[in-house]
């Protein structure tokens, strides 16, 4: 690209917290790649929490959020230019619809990168080739890599909200070393079985840690049990807990381990070691993307089913998160 926008507009349908959360890497990208842009964020279907609940996150990296746009949806759209009197240097299609991908090519603007069609609409194509990969936030950086020529860093800085900051410094305080564990997810068969989980926290607090289950909403009715289980564990979060919460919570903990489920992206979103174990689903289309990640798959122990994942492998991965940790700290 010869020259660097001033204006981007990011075109996405909706985004719920999981997409959200799924989304950062994309978002933190870029704004490194265009540091010096007005990002604007359009939500053309419905809402999107980057203008809600994730907004804190995304504080400094995206600029305008625009909302329930009723853009790309009705062939009647194509005979009048959405969002008029605005224009963009550059526009990002995150999606692949044709009728949409028409849609938003009203949109004035200097350069247009969509991957729909096999990119055939779009300005540019990534360096190496239009191939669809699986996981959803990787489409995104192809389009950023069709649009600059490369993927930038993922490492431009999340925001901050000091009140969650300090709530998490109040629940899990300085000095003792946490290991954050999230036993929970959608299903039960994403599940890794709870008395593993109870086994590895007695683990961690033989080992002189201290263990911090993360109980989503959902999974609230288990934490009498647990606490009953693990004496010594905390649990800091309640039903009305934030994502924002999760994620400063999980930043103060050495490593942590998660299921193929939501809290797994929250503390993938802290950057710390994170341990995350896969049964049935496939990981190529949603793994969490941070800096220190152990995956762990059934299918390396011959099985497809959480249970298949030995105790012994996930005690041993939790080791190894930490080594990772100490050595980003040195």
């Amino acid at each position: 690209m010869t020259e660097t926008p001033r204006t981007v507009l990011i075109y996405v349908g909706l985004d719920l917290v999981g997409d959200g959360l799924m989304k950062l890497p994309f978002v933190r990208a870029v704004r490194a790649a265009f540091p010096q842009a007005h990002i604007t964020w359009l939500a053309g279907k419905g809402r999107t929490v980057y203008g809600g609940t994730l907004a804190p996150l995304v504080k400094g990296l995206i600029d305008e959020v625009i909302e329930e746009a009723q853009i790309g949806t009705n062939w009647s759209e194509l005979w009048r230019r959405p969002l008029p009197g605005r224009q963009f240097d550059l526009i990002l299609d995150t999606q692949r619809r044709l009728l949409t991908t028409l849609i938003l090519r009203r949109i004035r603007h200097r350069r247009f990168i969509s991957g729909c069609a096999g990119y055939l609409l779009s300005s540019a194509r990534p360096p190496g080739g239009g191939k669809k990969p699986p996981l959803m936030v990787h489409q995104m950086l192809h389009l950023l890599e069709a649009a600059t020529g490369a993927i930038p860093p993922l490492n431009a800085s999340l925001g901050v909200d000091p009140v969650i900051e300090a709530d998490a410094a109040r629940l899990l305080p300085a000095g003792p070393e946490y290991v954050g564990l999230a036993p929970g997810a959608g299903g039960k068969h994403k599940c890794w079985p709870l008395e593993r989980y109870v086994a590895l926290a007695r683990k961690q607090a033989d080992l002189g840690r201290i263990p911090v289950v993360f109980l989503g909403p959902d999974e609230q009715d288990w934490a009498a049990g647990l606490r009953a289980d693990l004496p010594t564990a905390l649990f800091p979060l309640d039903r009305d807990s934030s994502p924002l919460l999760t994620i400063a919570l999980a930043r103060r903990c050495r490593v942590t381990v998660a299921n193929d489920a939501g809290p797994g992206h929250m503390m993938a979103a802290a950057e710390v070691p994170l341990v995350s174990l896969w049964g049935p689903t496939d990981p190529a289309k949603a793994t969490p993307i941070t800096p220190h990640l152990i995956l762990i798959h059934a299918s390396e122990f011959g099985g497809a089913a959480m249970t298949d994942i030995p105790a012994a492998a996930v005690e041993a991965a939790v080791e190894k998160a930490r080594l990772m940790r100490a050595a980003a700290q040195a």
